[in-house]
């Protein structure tokens, strides 16, 4: 074992072990670890490969084949799917067809001709990099602090002082079979060098065996992190010192969730966008610096970097200590600021474009930074704007380490711009999966824990919504978020009889995700009594939750969809008890006729702000539901003169259908009306096989 400071050594000699019969399986173990650690290369970043004997199947020759990250992997992540198997031979033999830089989008399709394995990811612009390269086990990898050397002023004088004659270094060029070649020249000039710093780019560095390359990769990244650190201390101050304080925690949480509908608002401009929130440690450093205003417009370096979080931030002009209370007034201050964002995107696309370039992008920031508060991100999705946070962070760690060994520098506009609105990353974007009917929408589902509350928000987000899951039993919700996959959802505990929990739930929701789209109240209890044995606390608990409850949510929902601006939805869960007078129900049957009621007067009020309110009407939902778990259904099963265990029968029998409804018929219901009839307010959906005693016309 090792022992580092600067990166976490994560290999396990057991589990490599088991795969040293599988050089394949060696290299992914390894590519993993290396992603593990985000101060070695961020989500998408990077790429690694090794080179192994097979048997070609054409001539039954033994041959050389390269196993690479494929286009758009992760290596964090990277499984056999995700990668390219190519001929190397092939892949050298393309030196002569090459025909210069004007040639390398073409070059791409020739990978393609070189492939071995016909299970093969889509080999990446990386591909020859690693081809040309004779060495059996390479790592292509974007740690902070050697795109801190890379793009610091004298990166080729610094790598020298660092590494002495043990490492090469090319200057920025565009990542293509050109780039291979230089470093393939690089290596030939400077034989015996353990790897190469790519001016303002990264590191490529390798070894004989998967654990020698990691050991390498490792020890490089490890002289560069000591030598910035040295550079730090006698430097001092960091980012020209500190400008303006931060708000203490709790404060800039208040702030950032007051702000944040307002800015996912202005960001969504053009497209619904999903937000994030970071006021970490190195975020705060940083944008509470006297530097912030001569680094921010700089723009990012590293080519992951700004193609994620765009070339640069937008820096809000706002106090910290502002008062954001009257969302109007900070809205005629935000307005013109992203109005100049968008205007500077536009004019950097029409000085830099060519003839051929795609048409211009969303123009709207990604990265917003509000010194003494924090940083803000939004992106089509969880993952995209968190990974997009994420870079900037690495960014930011990029810029502090280039500043301390020298003075930072950026990338030109145009080879920023060039990389941008490349062809091929135009086409990699053009072959991504076709978003959700729901994609880039927050739904937040009271009574989520389990029953209708989980069906419904499993259903949401399997149609690509962010669900924050509430409920009164935090047991039940931690197993509840469990079932999903990460970025998909969150939750919050909420007992809606508490205006102050509903705020604290709905702050949830816009921390984690930037606001709210789509609220569904399905929260309750049932509650069956004959007139004369309903207490006042019958009465009470079910107006508190199903009513009060519903009137509390909205009007809170209300004021974050205003703030968005961007429309939304409010579904109440009722029943079918709120139409159909029956028998010892006085205290159930009449909250969810106010339910019902409640729903169609905001719709009435609601419609001029495209809120949309809506309401599901289940019945006999028994099997799946929390309300018959309890005296409900023995209430219900006397008022009918029948058996607790006759009840999923009977309900089924007394409907026109004679089906059996689920807690997923009513998640359907809910569907239906956030995502096809979007234009439908006001109305009620029965989802209870038919029921004519309750058709609402």
């Amino acid at each position: 074992m090792k022992s580092f400071k600067y990166v976490d050594y994560l290999w396990d000699q057991d589990r490599a072990a088991q795969l040293e019969n599988n050089q394949v399986d060696l290299f992914l173990y390894r590519s993993n670890i290396l992603g593990a650690d985000l101060r070695i290369t961020n989500y998408g970043g990077g790429n690694t490969s090794c080179k192994t004997i097979e048997v070609d199947p054409l001539t039954n020759e033994e041959v050389e084949i390269m196993w690479v990250k494929g286009s758009g992997g992760d290596i964090g992540t990277l499984k056999r799917s995700g990668i390219a198997g190519l001929y190397t031979k092939r892949l050298r033999d393309l030196k002569n067809v090459y025909g210069g830089l004007n040639d390398e989008d073409r070059m791409v399709g020739l990978f393609n001709h070189c492939i071995y394995d016909l299970d093969s990811k889509a080999p990446s612009i990386d591909t020859p990099l690693h081809g040309l390269l004779p060495f059996a086990h390479i790592d292509h990898l974007h740690p902070d602090a050697l795109i801190a050397v890379a793009a610091a002023e004298d990166s080729e004088k610094v790598t020298k002082e660092i590494w002495g004659d043990t490492m090469g270094w090319v200057p920025w060029q565009r990542p293509g079979f050109d780039l291979g070649l230089q470093l393939e020249k690089c290596l030939e000039d400077n034989p015996g060098i353990r790897g190469i710093v790519l001016g303002s780019h990264g590191l490529f560095t390798w070894g004989d065996t998967s654990y020698e390359c990691y050991m390498n990769s490792l020890e490089v990244i490890e002289m560069a992190s000591e030598y910035i650190e040295q550079k730090s201390n006698q430097k001092g101050s960091v980012f020209g010192g500190q400008k303006i304080e931060s708000l203490p925690k709790v404060a800039r949480l208040e702030k950032a969730a007051q702000i944040m509908p307002l800015l996912r608002g202005l960001c969504s401009s053009e497209n619904r966008m999903i937000g994030h929130f970071s006021d970490n440690d190195v975020v705060m450093e940083f944008i509470n610096s006297n530097d912030l205003e001569r680094l921010a417009p700089m723009g990012t370096s590293c080519p992951d970097h700004f193609l994620r979080t765009k070339i640069q931030p937008l820096v809000l002009t706002l106090s910290k200590n502002e008062d954001l209370s009257d969302s109007n007034a900070i809205l005629k201050k935000l307005t013109p600021a992203f109005e100049a964002y968008r205007k500077e995107y536009a004019n950097y696309y029409n000085t830099c474009k060519k003839d051929n370039s795609p048409a211009i992008r969303d123009a709207n920031p990604v990265i917003i930074i509000y010194p003494g508060v924090g940083m803000f991100s939004f992106a089509k999705n969880k993952q995209t704007t968190r990974v997009a946070s994420e870079f900037y962070i690495n960014a930011i760690n990029v810029m502090r380490g280039a500043e301390a060994i020298t003075s930072y520098t950026s990338l030109p506009r145009q080879e920023a711009f060039d990389i941008e609105y490349w062809l091929l990353e135009e086409a990699k974007l053009s072959r991504m999966p076709k978003e959700l009917p729901l994609s880039r929408k927050v739904a937040l589902v009271t009574g989520a824990g389990g029953g209708i509350g989980k069906a419904i928000a499993d259903k949401l987000a399997a149609e690509g919504a962010n669900v924050v899951l509430t409920d009164i039993a935090e047991d039940r919700l931690i197993e509840a978020n469990a079932t999903y996959k990460s970025d998909v959802a969150t939750y919050a505990v909420c007992d809606v009889t508490s205006t102050a929990s509903i705020k604290a739930a709905y702050e949830k929701a816009i921390l984690e995700f930037g606001g709210v789209d789509i609220v569904v109240h399905s929260a309750g209890l049932a509650i069956s009594k004959p007139l004369e044995e309903t207490t006042d606390k019958d009465w009470n608990i079910l107006q508190d939750i199903l009513v009060k409850g519903q009137f509390n949510l909205a009007k809170q929902a209300v004021a974050i969809l205003r703030k968005q601006n961007l429309g939304g939805d409010f579904i109440s869960i009722a029943s079918k008890n709120g139409l159909v007078s029956g028998p010892n129900n006085v205290a159930y049957g009449t909250a969810k006729a106010a339910q019902q009621h409640m729903a169609r007067l905001l719709a009435a009020e609601l419609g001029g702000d495209k809120i949309r309110v809506n309401t599901v009407n289940p019945d006999g939902v028994i099997v799946g539901s929390k309300i018959w778990e309890g005296d409900w259904a023995e209430g219900r099963a006397k008022a009918y003169g029948i058996t607790v265990e006759e009840l999923p029968a009977h309900y089924a029998k007394r409907n026109l259908l004679n089906e059996i409804i689920y807690p997923e018929d009513i998640a359907n219901g809910v569907f239906s009306l956030v995502a096809i009839l979007n234009k439908t307010t006001g109305n009620i959906v029965n989802v209870d096989g038919g029921m004519a005693n309750a058709f609402v016309r």
